[in-house]
């Protein structure tokens, strides 16, 4: 089953892609690779459901909740200069930062669900090596932002 066959057995189904509000693009294509910019935790109409830092506003359920909205959003970047997620040979890397409390030291089991529906899309190929970094505010207040870097399949 490709990349998007098991996108679509999921359920699931990638937000429409926001225009940025600042001077940069969504996703940079380079030598085989796609570096997704940092992804904010929009639903479907394009709101931020979730506002807070963890261990204080926001409990560990609702940051997982916002991590899988940004692997979605990060999956509708890689789709818009890709086409198709079934472009993709491989998840590289994926940078989770986590708006923390003090004290709050749960970051990986936040980011840990966009890791896991990554792999749910991706099979094998969608094991990847990670960073899950707690910061003391993210833009817009948001809990979680998450950048990926994906490797494209040889077109040769």
């Amino acid at each position: 089953m490709m990349h998007e066959e098991r996108l679509a057995a999921l359920g699931l189904s990638l937000p429409p892609l926001p225009k940025p509000a600042f001077d940069y693009v969504p996703a940079v294509v380079e030598r085989g690779l796609v570096w997704i910019s940092g992804q904010l935790p929009r639903d479907a109409e394009g709101n931020l459901p979730v506002l807070g830092r963890l261990g204080a506003e926001v409990d560990v359920e609702a940051g997982r909740r916002a991590a899988t909205l940004c692997a979605l959003q990060g999956l509708a970047a890689l789709r818009s200069v890709t086409g198709s997620l079934d472009a993709v040979s491989r998840v590289v890397k994926v940078t989770g930062f986590v708006a923390s409390a003090d004290g709050f030291i749960e970051q990986p089991k936040v980011i840990d669900a966009a890791s896991n529906l990554l792999g749910q899309v991706f099979g094998e190929a969608g094991r990847h090596a990670r960073s899950a970094i707690g910061v003391a505010m993210l833009p817009r207040n948001v809990p979680v932002e998450i950048e990926f870097v994906f490797a494209l399949r040889d077109a040769g």
